[in-house]
């Protein structure tokens, strides 16, 4: 978006979040915003950039070091490779991030989250990683534990600790489960910790009995778990695509969709009854497929889901998704055919994905329009107030614009252009 045609260029202009976004929160003005709550629940921000400072967290001598001495992108300490994210440059908001002027305080990641945040209209985000979502495909299991342990450290003690605008479902170390048990006993109780994710990249069953004692956790301390897909081009069967538009759109549905069909046919929702669950950025149009497929499969073969008391696309309805990257090219009938059979009004959450290429912004869903003001709100921010137990409060640049205008006799209603 306004971005300049010579990248050879973007090192000379000066780069900041909010002009950037100035369309964006042109867009929110129109559509009134400021008028009702937003939760935005699945941002990013990159660790990379502060991975001096989290380096410092590593509780291990040695992996601190190495972290230190290799750092963490391509050949560092997580040995990922790869920019196609990045559209060679034509993402300006990536090579250009690094330049952005901030004052010194708050925390540089604060605000830049902040910006972006304004500029949509959100008033609450949930922000992960990004780098970090590969991580459980690193080898060595320590390097995992050690890393999360040190960015989740990080990020409650210099981040959510001074933004209550700020929240995240903190990483677990899937490949150690016992690991992820110590986690959430942890850092379950820290100011803005809302949940755990999964990255769904991982090769270990989310069925295996080793994670019960972190599934008991969570469901006691009444503490979401998501699954935030990504992918792998290292996957044996992914690693058969030759164009990342192609991994893209198939590893974030794949690996989703294989942890989905080990959690419903082991009966997991049986055994985890109060256990609320999160299916996080692999759009949406896998669902109706995957729910048609097992619910066909478990009628002919119910023997072997013996835990089951009703059918998988039941307990798929239950629970809760993340709408990003919606899937809506040509074809709205289908999208709102996915809503009904999901239950989106209250069950999907609105995310951005921000900054990430392939962001939404929430007129996605504000423009659909085949829902009620209500579903709406509800996917916008009402369901993951309620789900996260969140406050109702709108952002203080929302709050202050609604005061200027009571100020000034004018109903907020009115204000808003059609």
């Amino acid at each position: 978006m306004n971005a300049p045609t010579n990248f050879r260029d973007l090192a000379h202009e000066e780069f900041n979040t909010s002009t950037l976004l100035k369309n964006a929160a042109e867009q929110a003005r129109i559509r009134g915003y400021d008028d009702f709550l937003i939760v935005d629940t699945d941002s990013h921000h990159y660790e990379n950039e502060v991975f001096a400072e989290i380096a410092e967290y590593i509780e291990d001598s040695v992996l601190r070091h190495e972290a230190k001495f290799q750092g963490m992108m391509s050949g560092g300490i997580m040995s990922t490779e790869g920019g196609y994210q990045g559209m060679a440059g034509r993402i300006t908001r990536y090579p250009k991030r690094k330049l952005e002027k901030v004052p010194p305080e708050p925390h540089r990641d604060i605000t830049l989250m902040r910006r972006w945040m304004d500029a949509m209209g959100v008033d609450v985000a949930c922000m992960f990683p990004t780098p970090m979502l590969t991580l459980g495909t690193c080898p060595r299991v320590e390097t995992e534990v050690g890393l999360a342990r040190a960015y989740n450290r990080w990020l409650c003690e210099r981040v959510l600790a001074e933004d209550s605008r700020l929240k995240s479902m903190l990483y677990l170390p899937f490949n150690d489960p016992a690991a992820c048990l110590k986690m959430v006993e942890d850092f379950g109780d820290k100011p803005g910790v809302i949940g755990f994710v999964v990255t769904a990249t991982h090769y270990r069953g989310v069925y295996d009995n080793a994670y019960v004692p972190t599934y008991r956790a969570l469901q006691e301390r009444n503490l979401p778990l998501a699954f935030h897909a990504a992918y792998s081009w290292n996957d044996q069967s992914l690693a058969l695509t030759n164009r990342f538009i192609a991994v893209h759109a198939l590893g974030f549905a794949w690996h989703n969709m294989v942890h989905m069909t080990n959690w419903v046919v082991n009966g997991m929702p049986e055994r985890f009854p109060r256990l609320k669950v999160i299916w996080m950025e692999s759009g949406l149009a896998w669902l109706p497929f995957l729910m048609q497929r097992l619910d066909n499969e478990f009628m002919m073969r119910s023997s072997d889901a013996p835990l089951l008391k009703r059918k998988p696309s039941e307990y798929m309805r239950d629970m809760y998704y993340t709408n990003q990257p919606m899937e809506m090219v040509d074809n709205p009938e289908a999208l709102e055919l996915t809503f009904k059979m999901i239950k989106a009004e209250s069950q999907l959450l609105y995310s951005s994905d921000y900054p990430h290429w392939d962001m939404d912004l929430p007129s996605v869903i504000h423009d659909l329009p085949f829902l009620s003001d209500r579903g709406k709100r509800n996917i916008l921010g009402g369901n993951a107030k309620k789900l996260f137990n969140l406050s109702d409060t709108l952002s203080e640049p929302k709050l202050a614009r609604n005061a200027a205008r009571a100020a000034a006799g004018i109903n907020p209603a009115a204000a808003v252009v059609a």
